[in-house]
């Protein structure tokens, strides 16, 4: 009887160590213009970030190891004084597509407006409905965008809630000061308005076409690429219905920063398709990228 308890006390702890968090961040700071800070800050900063994604407990869900989202935080610091930093932050995430070792990309996003306070080893505190630091807020902000488009990808409007946890971090961060949280900043590129679109009904074809890109096109280019073609093809057509409504809209550029070079690697070769519709859309709405469009055939 003791070594009946004991071998299901083992597999108990064996499963829950096989759990762990969503994110599977590599976080990178370079602050090489800062020639007169100590470097090691940097490296701290960039510890403690990494530290703060990929602990923090984000979901309800339990991840197993495989299912961990890989993503990256690049910071590119252009100011440190007195503790005040002022920097960019790009965003990377990707999803890993069924029966294969390919990892497609699903967000590239750019914020420009990343400053905050840091102080070295100070510990970074996060709780969803209020302010604590521009830091862990913008972070967390990410985070749950990147989580809410990868379960996008997997059923549609899956990511509903984190997104929604998201807009709560939009919400209570508009009174901090800090820029990338407002309506009223003169651009519509910011933190604000990436959420707000994503959660508006107007632009709920960007992602239905994130679902259908991935469940019913990369998914299925294992067992049919053909098949898996078709349905990458027809979710740019519905991505191509924002366009009538909301030319160049905010959400189809940040589709097309993430996929345009896939979608060439995917019509560029294999079993033929019919790509004039494709190409008629794609050149409708993300025009800037013609010369690349130009390569399917």
């Amino acid at each position: 009887m003791m070594h009946k308890w004991l071998t299901i006390f083992i597999l108990i702890v064996s499963f829950q160590f096989g759990l762990s968090q969503e994110l599977n961040a590599t976080v990178s700071v370079n602050a090489e213009r800062m020639t007169d800070v100590n470097p090691q800050i940097f490296k701290n900063l960039e510890k403690q970030v990494s530290e703060f994604l990929n602990t923090t407990k984000w979901t309800d869900r339990e991840y197993q190891q495989h299912e961990k989202i890989a993503c990256n935080f690049f910071i590119n610091v252009s100011e440190f004084n007195s503790n005040n930093v002022v920097a960019t932050l790009q965003i990377q995430s990707s999803r890993l597509i069924f029966n294969s070792s390919y990892s497609s990309p699903v967000l590239n996003l750019n914020d420009k407006d990343f400053a905050f306070r840091y102080v070295e080893f100070e510990q970074l505190i996060y709780d969803q409905n209020t302010f604590s630091s521009n830091l862990t807020a913008v972070l967390a902000f990410y985070a749950n965008i990147i989580i809410g488009a990868d379960m996008d990808t997997f059923s549609e409007l899956g990511g509903t809630k984190y997104f929604g946890i998201a807009s709560n971090i939009m919400n209570f961060s508009q009174s901090s000061g800090y820029k990338g949280w407002s309506q009223s900043e003169g651009n519509n590129n910011n933190r604000y308005f990436l959420i707000s679109d994503i959660l508006s009904n107007t632009y709920a074809p960007y992602r239905k076409s994130l679902n259908k890109y991935h469940l019913q096109g990369l998914d299925l280019m294992a067992d049919d690429l053909k098949k898996g073609k078709e349905g990458v093809a027809e979710s740019i057509e519905i991505l191509a219905q924002i366009q009538k409504a909301r030319p160049n809209a905010l959400l189809t550029r940040t589709f097309f920063d993430a996929k345009t070079d896939e979608i060439v690697q995917i019509f560029t070769g294999g079993p033929q398709t019919n790509n004039a519709n494709l190409l008629e859309n794609l050149n409708r709405i993300s025009p800037l990228n013609s010369i690349k469009w130009n390569k399917i055939r």
